[in-house]
């Protein structure tokens, strides 16, 4: 069972924080809200989704590269280079 399909309800659960936090800073755009708060607003949902990458991550690290079951090197080799290629295309 992978990570993603084990923590489903977790990540799913995030994921509807998530929405409902871009759907209040829609609503707060929309209501011409001080720009100090939107920039508040921001902050949060930059944060929650930086949150969300790290839990992912770390079950992608867990599972595809330290986890003892991974067989051989060829196998760890291509979990961390799938995890290079998100970081690579995360920090740009």
């Amino acid at each position: 069972m992978s990570h993603i399909t084990r923590d489903k309800p977790r990540l799913l659960a995030r994921v509807r924080r998530l929405r409902g936090q871009v759907e209040a800073l829609e609503r707060a755009i929309d209501g011409e809200q001080a720009c100090g708060d939107v920039l508040h607003q921001i902050a949060g949902i930059r944060g929650a989704i930086q949150g969300l990458m790290v839990e992912v991550m770390e079950g992608h690290i867990r599972e595809h590269v330290a986890a003892p079951g991974v067989r051989g090197n060829a196998a760890r080799a291509q979990g961390a280079d799938e995890l290079i290629a998100v970081l690579r295309s995360y920090l740009k």
